[in-house]
């Protein structure tokens, strides 16, 4: 059994967001997973879609595998660090501003069932 994975850090969306479109791909084939990145209407799907294909390129050269035989295994989605800002009120005062970052890492497997 041959693991490929892939991270991608420091991205400028809240985590929450972006785990709506991780939960499309959770366990689907690699071509049916970008299928569903790709008409999806999320940012998140574009951002994890471009993590899932730098995942498939490091099993295409690691493992020498084929695509076709590539699954998700697993999508996880983590915070990054929180970029605080202030955005100014009235009389003087403000109010907190907190631009989330997250963590994508996708693990493919050439295994030809995966549990959910």
């Amino acid at each position: 059994m041959g693991l490929a994975r892939c991270k991608t850090k420091f991205v400028r969306i809240s985590p929450r967001k972006a785990r709506y479109a991780a939960d499309l791909i959770r366990g689907l084939d690699v071509d049916q997973a970008t299928l569903q990145l790709l008409h999806s209407k999320l940012k998140g799907g574009r951002l994890i879609k471009k993590t899932l294909d730098s995942a498939v390129a490091n099993a295409l050269t690691q493992l020498d595998a084929r695509r076709e035989s590539l699954r998700v295994l697993e999508v996880r989605v983590d915070p990054g660090p929180i970029l605080r800002r202030a955005k100014a009120r009235s009389r003087g005062s403000s109010v907190p501003v907190n631009k989330r970052t997250s963590h994508f890492t996708i693990v493919l497997t050439t295994e030809a069932k995966v549990e959910k």
